[in-house]
């Protein structure tokens, strides 16, 4: 399998995007809160045992890092900033987005948790 590696990496601060560009006809956005709540971080990952983020839908990049030529770390306007975004792994999350983000949103319909900060979620039977 070839390493898929961007040409290019744009920050859209209005929308809160990412931007990822792998030829002329290849292009995917990623939400700042898809990439923060799912960040290949420890904190994020928990050795093996995922800690369900919530709260992020206002979360946004403050910067971007290249980590050698292998990866980009993401800096985050909620101080998150240790998650190291390998080419593989950013491809994998452009390639399979939606099912990651249904994922997600189920986690956090399953755990009565939202996307809002500050709100918690009390379903009556």
């Amino acid at each position: 399998m070839t390493r898929k590696i961007p040409t290019a990496l744009n920050v859209h601060k209005a929308s809160k995007e990412l931007g990822v560009q792998y030829s002329a006809s290849e292009n995917y956005r990623l939400s700042a809160e898809f990439l923060r709540v799912l960040s290949p971080s420890a904190e994020v990952r928990g050795h093996g045992n995922p800690v369900l983020q919530t709260g992020k839908r206002h979360v946004s990049i403050v910067a971007v890092e290249a980590i050698g030529h292998y990866a980009i770390k993401i800096m985050f306007d909620d101080g998150h900033d240790s998650g190291i975004y390998n080419w593989d792994y950013l491809s994998d999350l452009c390639l399979n987005q939606s099912s990651y983000w249904d994922d997600y949103i189920e986690s956090l319909h399953s755990a009565n948790a939202s996307r809002d900060p500050g709100v918690s979620i009390v379903r009556l039977s």
